[in-house]
């Protein structure tokens, strides 16, 4: 589902850095999110069922991909609420992946194997909290994969919309000489934003995840591929160019 068009405006940098997103992306987690939420939104007071919890949940659905202390903060107003939201919220997203409904997207792991052959750096980046990509990553078994994988925290604290993952990835990699030669990819308009804010050269969004191909694009996206298992072809055209 590439977008030739879009495609033909790349310029032929030589894509060096892949940064790409978890949930929605690289990993299907089976709608734990909005299940988390509702766990952690009950533990503070809001009841399902109300209108309260309908609207909380609109909302979360609405900014998937944003840094999740973030989403709190406007669904909660107090900081101390948003902390303890949350906190429960990693809380019961960490034991429901323990829950065994964790699984890679088809392919994924051998996608990110084949950007790596192909001499690319690949970072893995969330708008998860540290214990949460770390129990994410144990579940997959992608430990022995030896990436480079940042949380908000990692970058000062502020996640998605903003560019600063995509920004912390390109200092630490060391991988590009500019952020032209950084490719980023996501499934959500904010993974879209982050790329185009941070200037990366590739930012292809896929259609595993939470937005479709209006609100990607309408984000920024140069591309939309079904999903990430087409982004080495991808990148690999933009070579040849």
């Amino acid at each position: 589902m590439n977008d030739s068009s879009a495609m033909a405006t790349h310029d032929d940098h030589g894509i060096r850095l892949v940064v790409l997103d978890m949930a929605g992306t690289t990993v299907a987690d089976g709608g734990l999110v909005e299940r988390a939420f509702s766990t952690a939104a009950e533990r503070l007071g809001v009841e399902p069922g109300t209108d309260d919890h309908a609207r909380k949940l609109a909302y979360v659905r609405a900014t998937m991909g944003e840094s999740k202390i973030s989403v709190f903060r406007h669904l909660f107003g107090d900081e101390d609420l948003a902390q303890r939201a949350n906190t429960a919220f990693e809380e019961a997203y960490g034991e429901l992946v323990d829950g065994g409904l964790i699984a890679e997207i088809p392919g994924a792991r051998a996608t990110i194997e084949a950007l790596r052959e192909s001499g690319r750096t690949v970072v893995l980046t969330t708008g998860f909290a540290r214990t949460t990509q770390d129990a994410l990553l144990d579940a997959l078994g992608w430990r022995d994969l030896g990436l480079l994988t940042l949380c908000p925290a990692d970058a000062g604290g502020r996640g998605r919309p903003y560019p600063d993952l995509v920004l912390e990835a390109f200092l630490r990699a060391g991988a590009a000489d500019a952020l032209r030669q950084v490719a980023v990819a996501g499934d959500t308009s904010y993974d879209m934003l982050s790329g185009v804010r941070a200037g990366a050269g590739v930012v292809a969004g896929v259609l595993t995840g939470a937005h479709g191909d209006a609100e990607l694009r309408a984000a920024g996206a140069t591309d939309v591929l079904g999903s990430v298992v087409e982004l080495p072809a991808l990148l690999a055209a933009g070579d040849r160019r």
